[in-house]
């Protein structure tokens, strides 16, 4: 069994994937995030995302761009062991971690034919989706899981609430 560390990747290496996937037939699947504190939200929304097609990329922010997006004190956990865990995953294939503060530029160097996001997002509001409708693929919006949220989780933490 290969080393699931294997699966973090330049955007360079995930690139030439992707163009090899695709050559086989391989529908791509694409979702982003900062995937902070990994919660079960998150892991059933990427099986779910998995499931929509044969490979699921998932391009990370980096703590810079986390910091950027979600403020003070955030992100928690650092940029390499976050990517780490999620390429513990089973469902996940490829990790990419960006710097930018949305996934546009990684989009359009890959080009999967499914771009993701939660349900929480509007369409129309869906970083990527004009390359990804341009290019024939698809924009899939899955269910937000209630109940779960990394600044929850990190409230929590702060303030226990003592039974």
């Amino acid at each position: 069994m290969t080393d699931y560390r294997e699966k973090i990747m330049t955007l360079g290496q995930l690139q030439r994937e992707c163009q090899s996937l695709k050559a086989e037939g391989k529908r791509i699947v694409f979702t982003n995030g900062c995937f902070d504190i990994l919660h079960p939200g998150h892991t059933r929304y990427l099986y779910s995302a998995k499931a929509l097609g044969d490979y699921l990329i998932v391009a990370v922010n980096s703590d810079r761009s986390v910091k950027a997006v979600k403020g003070k004190g955030r992100p928690v956990t650092p940029e390499q062991e976050r990517a780490e865990l999620l390429a513990a995953l089973g469902c996940v294939d490829g990790v990419v971690i960006f710097d930018e503060e949305d996934p546009l530029q990684v989009i359009q160097h890959l080009v999967p034919h499914i771009l993701v996001k939660g349900g929480d997002w509007a369409e129309d509001e869906i970083i990527g989706a004009e390359v990804v409708k341009d290019a024939g693929g698809e924009v899939k919006r899955i269910p937000f899981e209630s109940g779960y949220s990394t600044t929850e989780i990190i409230d929590r933490i702060i303030n226990p609430v003592n039974d």
